[in-house]
């Protein structure tokens, strides 16, 4: 979660003012950006060289520049994660959430039939802080794993984080791949023998059953924004401010776009939409790689269903910070309409939620996990640093309801116990086990 110690969120939707435009020129929309300090990153200038040359660009556009830029995106240049980052994630506040996600991860491994092979992925990995919890839980429960086939496959486009990735979970047993070609950029192994692997693209990681982990993942994805008007839906874009022209600001594009004509439903009743079509591609690569290799999908994320209008935001220092400020320098974000995620899904999978990150952490046993802990721990600064972090991740005003969590499943997981037939007496197949934490639990 990108924790905020500021004001609430200025939205941009409230901040439009409609000024005449001319022609065909954009409406422009009251938010603009700061100059860049000349000796700064060049984001800034390069965004206004490529708008000078092809005019005003998509929100989806800016983002995708802005924080994937291969020389000066603010995930390839900064490590922004943690107390000294740009925000903190919840693997970072509380080794019980990795450890109560590892828990699903074996439950849905179990519900599958206990496939000798078990490929963990996470997308977006960060530190490497959840895969690491995850992997030391799978570690101490290896009598139930049965001598199943572990391997790790992290789909990371950040050269700096995938380097803090190999610290944590290699140490110095990992190694860049010879040619930049290489759809595995970095190899290694854990102190345990876990293979681990790294990728730039989903698509690169190996077929085969799988159950994928994406945290906070959804959310840096890049978003189109798009306007009700009075002649139909507009497209929200990105411009130079002609008042200060080192700056920059939002614009409705005067005449349909691609996108406003093709993303935005038909019975859309909101006034104004956010839709991250990259992300519905990367939901239906997930939805077919789980139906077709077996497998599941846990979402976790800041999100909503269907209900939400601007979302869309930055943060830098753990300070809300202005989108259009000082580009490739702050982390950019917009709530996951899952909704929409459901939606592009088809029906090729079952999808589960979402439901608040209190109810399914509660629903996995973190209660019962905290009252184990506490009994067992004596040193008063660890058990205020135990109530405080289980506090910030169940919280109603603070992660409790703000995170949302969301599964895809294979369609077999909810298949009915076959019956036996004829005049054999034979045992009925077990039944199926419930889809943890979307279920409610009890735990002895």
């Amino acid at each position: 979660m990108r924790l905020l110690r500021a004001a609430k969120t200025h939205h941009l939707s409230t901040l439009i003012h409609y000024v005449s435009p001319a022609a065909a020129a954009p409406r422009r929309l009251q938010c603009t950006s700061s100059p860049e300090d000349k000796n700064g990153p060049s984001m800034l200038r390069h965004l206004i060289s490529k708008i000078k040359a092809t005019g005003p660009i998509s929100v989806s556009e800016y983002m995708r520049e802005a924080l994937t830029n291969p020389v000066t995106g603010y995930y390839v240049r900064n490590n922004m994660l943690g107390a000294e980052g740009d925000f903190i994630t919840s693997p970072e506040i509380s080794q019980i959430f990795g450890e109560l996600l590892a828990v699903w991860v074996i439950s849905e491994w179990m519900g599958a039939g206990r496939p000798k092979q078990l490929q963990l992925v996470e997308l977006g990995p960060g530190k490497g802080s959840l895969a690491s919890d995850v992997l030391r839980v799978l570690g101490q429960l290896q009598s139930v794993l049965d001598g199943a086939s572990v391997s790790l496959h992290l789909v990371e486009v950040s050269p700096a984080l995938s380097l803090l990735q190999a610290q944590s979970l290699t140490g110095t047993r990992s190694q860049e791949a010879d040619s930049e070609d290489d759809p595995v950029y970095r190899q290694g192994r854990t102190e345990g023998g876990v293979q681990v692997s790294w990728y730039r693209c989903l698509e690169d990681v190996p077929r085969g059953f799988s159950i994928f982990l994406a945290h906070e993942f959804f959310d840096a994805l890049p978003i189109h924004k798009f306007q009700r008007t009075k002649r139909g839906w507009r497209e929200v874009m990105v411009d130079i401010d002609p008042d200060n022209p080192g700056q920059l600001r939002f614009v409705v594009a005067p005449s349909p776009t691609l996108a406003s004509t093709t993303l935005v439903q038909a019975d859309e009743r909101r006034d104004h939409v956010e839709v991250c079509a990259e992300g519905g591609v990367i939901i239906q690569q997930l939805a077919r790689r789980v139906a077709e290799e077996g497998g599941a999908a846990l979402i976790g994320d800041y999100g909503h269903d269907g209900t939400k209008t601007d979302t869309f935001r930055g943060f830098k220092g753990h300070q809300l910070h202005q989108v259009l400020t000082t580009p490739g320098s702050a982390d950019l974000t917009a709530d996951v309409d899952f909704s929409y995620l459901r939606r592009v899904v088809g029906g090729g999978v079952a999808c589960l939620g979402p439901v608040s990150q209190r109810t399914f952490l509660k629903n996995m046993g973190i209660d019962t996990r905290m009252q184990v802990l506490l009994s067992n721990c004596s040193d008063l600064t660890t058990r205020q640093q135990l109530i405080s972090s289980y506090d910030m991740l169940t919280h109603p005003a603070k992660m409790g309801e703000r995170f949302h969590f969301f599964g895809l499943l294979h369609l077999s997981r909810f298949a009915k116990p076959k019956t036996a037939t004829g005049f054999k007496l034979e045992k009925k197949s077990p039944a199926q086990l419930p889809v943890a934490g979307f279920t409610d639990m009890s735990f002895s």
